[in-house]
């Protein structure tokens, strides 16, 4: 029973999100007495697609391609100016296309490794910070950058171009922001041409091959020129007959938690107080709301919860993007930072913390002020 409750309690805290998504889902069922309806409130190509770019990711890292990519960059720094430059803006590219989890769960404990063997500790927290902003900035940029983008894009029509213009003002704005940061920092000599770094690639032309057929299918779908149930049946037919432990890899809890959020906000959409209140609340407030729920219930949640009581679906991507800064569960990505700062080196928590919660407020500021002059 002990053993029980422990397990049950260690889920709860890994996946907090999910178990407080899945318990709004069935307090509204107690509201709303499930029927057929209930199948219309989920937006399946959403969690196809989703699928789909996750699966293709989880390849391509089991390839080690992207540490691989880093450490050729990193073979040409000469100074600790270059080489955060290099370690920031990789997550930052590839964050918009690979997603800001993934760009994280990979460039974060590279950065690690790098600093320990080029004895540049001292820069492990203003880096890992510079590398958490990042992501979540370079994120903002595309559809597949983030869930919520991915969410808003298919709910909301709009096209491609729409969007990365949408966003594109907000993106330069973040690099600029990152680099001034970068160049204010002092600049050292730096030699790491003969470290070695295990990058953990393996050559596999034909899985290589396979995974970038995949993510061109992703694309295709990003772009509405394919049905997302098309690729997802490809690559999942293509996983079990190749590789069934990579489907292990994909994150099924950030499917269920959009599966609960679906049913918990079309239930609160057939109650017509709740409806109406939070309509009200949002009449011209979009983006406002958006970045305020993000710091308590992080962007992705905020970004399901909200786009099911208003159309004004542009202002709530930049809200929800710009409401990724802030506190540390703004967007549940910034956790995989702090997770492994804590894991490695639990004496500097504090001090992340602190670092973290300042440039995040002051970037939020920065953008929402560009923002507010845009619109």
């Amino acid at each position: 029973m002990n053993t029980l409750f422990v397990k049950l309690k260690h889920f709860i805290q890994k996946e907090t999100v999910l178990c407080a998504a899945f318990v709004l889902a069935v307090l509204s069922s107690l509201i709303v007495t499930p029927d057929a309806t209930y199948l219309s409130y989920i937006d399946w190509n959403t969690l196809l697609l989703l699928f789909s770019l996750m699966a293709v990711m989880a390849g391509f890292q089991k390839l080690g391609i992207f540490k691989t990519i880093g450490s050729k960059l990193l073979s040409k720094t000469k100074n600790t100016r270059q080489l955060l430059l290099v370690l920031t803006f990789l997550p930052f590219f590839f964050s918009m296309i690979i997603t800001n989890d993934v760009a994280l769960i990979t460039f974060v404990p590279f950065a690690i490794i790098v600093l320990r063997l080029s004895c540049q500790e001292h820069l492990l927290v203003p880096l890992v910070v510079l590398q958490t902003l990042a992501a979540n900035l370079g994120s903002m940029f595309t559809p597949m950058g983030n869930p919520q983008n991915l969410y808003l894009y298919a709910k909301s029509g709009i096209s491609l171009f729409t969007f990365l213009q949408l966003m594109f003002p907000y993106t330069i704005a973040s690099g600029l922001c990152l680099l001034a940061v970068i160049f204010i920092m002092k600049k050292n000599s730096l030699d790491i041409t003969n470290l070695t770094l295990d990058t953990c690639f393996h050559a596999n032309t034909l899985k290589l091959l396979c995974f970038s057929i995949g993510f061109v299918l992703c694309l295709l779908c990003v772009a509405k020129i394919l049905v997302p149930i098309v690729a997802a049946t490809i690559i999942l037919f293509y996983l079990v007959f190749t590789d069934r432990a990579l489907l292990k890899k994909i994150d099924y809890s950030l499917l269920g938690t959009f599966l609960c959020f679906f049913i918990f906000i079309g239930n609160m959409g057939r109650i017509e107080q709740f409806c109406t209140l939070l309509k009200q609340l949002l009449i011209g407030q979009e983006h406002i709301v958006a970045i305020l729920s993000s710091q308590i219930i992080s962007n992705v949640p905020a970004a399901l919860l909200l786009s099911g009581f208003t159309d004004r679906f542009e202002a709530l991507i930049v809200g929800t993007n710009l409401g990724g800064l802030g506190t540390l569960i703004a967007s549940m990505a910034s956790l995989i930072s702090y997770k492994q700062i804590v894991r490695a080196y639990p004496d500097r928590k504090g001090q992340y913390f602190l670092y973290f919660t300042l440039s995040n407020i002051v970037l939020l500021a920065i953008l929402f002020f560009i923002s507010m002059l845009i619109s």
